[in-house]
């Protein structure tokens, strides 16, 4: 992906990827998205666009496995997280869902992996700290708690699934205050131009609704010439 893209990629929000998406495929029925309402550390913050770096956490007890093996796993996982395929955004799964109580994304982690050059992180689980957080490391979670609980690594560079959505390790991700969604790689050189195509059709709509007069009559003829520019 190159720098421009990138740009634009970050430029818009995850609403108008996943319409982006189905006007690239010319049908509706994408599905490769969140569901449910997440939590946004930064609601202003630009998209998290990145390839995934992948791993899953639980917190409600300790782990079982000797310390050794439990430190040996967290330096496997901040390894990979540092060497991932740039961009990239951290994928992690909360095995304790729904019950998550262990606050991972803290002012710590935040500014580890914003250390490592990532572009943020998205998670089903919690994070805290919230005014401390890494600024420019946007954490898109299930939920705030005050707690890191016995937070631990339990599995790296595996797929996981947050809210409805299975992400594989190195899939392109876009995410913001919406929730976040996996980009086909194969429509991926196809997404500026099916931006600019949604774009000019919406605005065939929004145009008119925004002028003083606007009446029935008037989006009726919007709603005409707008299905069939999308056709």
């Amino acid at each position: 992906m190159n720098d421009e893209l990138l740009t634009l990629l970050q430029s818009v929000d995850t609403p108008t990827i996943c319409n982006a998406i189905e006007t690239a495929q010319g049908t509706r029925g994408f599905d490769a998205y969140t569901r449910g309402t997440v939590q946004c550390s930064d609601p202003e913050a630009p998209a998290i666009v990145g390839y995934a770096v992948t791993a899953r956490i639980a917190a409600l007890a300790p782990p079982e496995d000797p310390a050794e093996e439990v430190r040996a796993r967290r330096m496997a996982y901040y390894k990979a997280m540092a060497e991932g395929t740039k961009p990239s955004v951290a994928v992690v799964e909360d095995q304790d869902y729904p019950n998550c109580v262990g606050a991972y994304w803290g002012e710590v982690n935040t500014s580890v992996h914003k250390g490592f050059g990532m572009s943020g992180a998205v998670t089903n689980g919690v994070m805290r700290d919230l005014g401390d957080l890494a600024p420019g490391f946007p954490v898109i979670a299930g939920s705030i708690g005050p707690s890191h609980a016995f937070v631990h690594v339990t599995e790296i560079d595996v797929p996981v699934t947050l809210f409805g959505l299975t992400v594989r390790p190195g899939d392109l991700v876009h995410a913001d205050r919406h929730g976040a969604v996996v980009i086909p790689p194969e429509l991926l050189e196809a997404l500026p131009a099916a931006i600019d195509k949604m774009r000019r059709t919406e605005d065939l709509v929004l145009g008119p609704a925004r002028e003083d007069g606007f009446d029935f009559e008037t989006f009726e003829a919007a709603w005409s010439a707008f299905e069939k520019a999308r056709t």
